[in-house]
């Protein structure tokens, strides 16, 4: 079953979103390790939110929205509590 993901980043204040074919608690150790280039900087990350989907396909193209404008303005008006002033 693929997923998609958002992670928070106390440490850049912000968030991160993906999506993978693998275990989340797996991929989640992968981004708090170092092994993804990408979030290598933000550890540690918290997974403030996940969803799951039927085939990987779905789960991309939720995560490109969640990368779109809109997608920005709906995770700061889910999480933005999250983020610091």
């Amino acid at each position: 079953m693929a997923k998609t993901y958002i992670l928070f980043s106390k440490t850049k204040n912000q968030f991160y979103v993906g999506s993978s074919r693998e275990n989340n608690i797996d991929r989640l150790k992968a981004h708090n390790s170092g092994k993804v280039r990408s979030t290598k900087s933000g550890r540690p990350w918290i997974e403030v939110a996940k969803e799951s989907f039927d085939n990987y396909t779905e789960a991309r193209k939720r995560e490109i929205f969640l990368k779109s404008g809109v997608g920005r303005q709906w995770i700061k008006s889910q999480f933005g509590y999250l983020k610091q002033s």
